[in-house]
Formats: C-alpha cells, sequence, structure tokens
C-alpha cells in the first residue's frame, strides 16, 4: 500500500499552508456542506452522481485537503467499467472558494493521480472543462466512444492513461463497478448501518 505524504504549500506570505491528507469519517458533514456549496443542492442529480451512488470511492483515492483544522478540499476517485474496460472516474473536485488562489485544487488533483497511478489503476476520466484539466493530462482523445448514463456534453468527457492503450477501443456506456456501500437502515429513528 502507498503511504500518502501529507503535501503542504504556502504561496504567499499570508497564506496558511494547506496538508493533503486520506479523507476521514469526521470530515463527511464537512466534506458534504463543501460540495453543497460548490455545485449547489440539486448536484445529486448530476449525470456523474449516478456513478457514485451507493458506491464506496477506490481503497485510498478519497483526498481531504485541511488548512487551519478546516476541510478546504476534496476529490475522490470511483471504480468503473468505460466500455468493458476497467478504469477510475475522478470527481468530484472542489475547493472552498475562499481558498481558491492557494493551488489547493491543482495540488488535490496531483495526488489523486500520483496515488491512482501507484496502486496500479491504468486509467481515469472524469466530466469537466477541458482547458483547466488538459494541463494535468485530460483530454477527449479516447473517449469519444464512450457515454454516460445521463446528459453530458461531449467535449467535456475527458481521459487520462497511465498504461499506454488502456481505453484504445473503448466503446459504450461507462458503468460503476466499485464496492458497494452499506445499506442504510433507520433502528427505532436511528440510522444504523446493515451488517
Amino acid at each position: 500500500m502507498t503511504a500518502f505524504r501529507k503535501t503542504q504549500v504556502a504561496l504567499t506570505s499570508k497564506a496558511s499552508p494547506f496538508a493533503i491528507r486520506a479523507e476521514r469519517a469526521a470530515d463527511v458533514a464537512m466534506r458534504e456542506a463543501l460540495l453543497d456549496a460548490s455545485f449547489g443542492e440539486n448536484r445529486h442529480d448530476r449525470t456523474c452522481q449516478r456513478l457514485r451512488d451507493g458506491r464506496a470511492p477506490a481503497a485510498g483515492l478519497a483526498l481531504a485537503a485541511v488548512r487551519e483544522g478546516t476541510l478546504v478540499g476534496t476529490v475522490r476517485l470511483w471504480h468503473v467499467s468505460a466500455g468493458g474496460r476497467s478504469a477510475l472516474v475522478l470527481g468530484p473536485l472542489a475547493v472552498d472558494p475562499a481558498c481558491r488562489e492557494l493551488g489547493i485544487g491543482a495540488a488535490l488533483m496531483q495526488q489523486a493521480l500520483a496515488a491512482a497511478r501507484a496502486r496500479g489503476h491504468a486509467a481515469v476520466i472524469l466530466l469537466g472543462d477541458a482547458p483547466y484539466y488538459a494541463r494535468f493530462g485530460f483530454s477527449a482523445e479516447n473517449t469519444g466512444e464512450l457515454s454516460l448514463p445521463g446528459p453530458f456534453e461531449r467535449d467535456r468527457l475527458l481521459a487520462i492513461e497511465f498504461t499506454a492503450g488502456a481505453l484504445d477501443g473503448a466503446a459504450g456506456m461507462i458503468v460503476p463497478t466499485g464496492a458497494a456501500l452499506p445499506k442504510r437502515r433507520v433502528v427505532r429513528g436511528l440510522e444504523a448501518h446493515a451488517a
């Protein structure tokens, strides 16, 4: 297993450093609030959310950026089959608006991609802004024959290969393949995980 190195970055003398670490159970409420603030309360209706619903993120690939004890950034990767090819889907990537000039988003991307590569994953796919993600090596070169389970803009479906040819000839629907989350049930008004 690859150990995550805490990355600290201070871009200006007034900027507080931040650390990137594995997501913890205690981060859930702050992560969900950050995602709601970044993407709106309708974020659960988005196409890529269908690849995450009811699934756990890929092992070791849920990262949090923390600054002064507060979660200020998040990124997660998920197992999928891309037209029959094993891959990961990255997202969502979110950074607190007050911290967007500190390089947290880029640091999260770099750490997430390095961790995915180190864990032996062959390719990562995402739905996002091509000019932003091109600097990390993403392009639409191998995604033209792939589809998502809902509406999406074709030019925003991007991928990066860590293994040459990992997505060559990939065609068809991208579907989730990751581990299912435990079923939740309500017991006397309390939420509990089913065994």
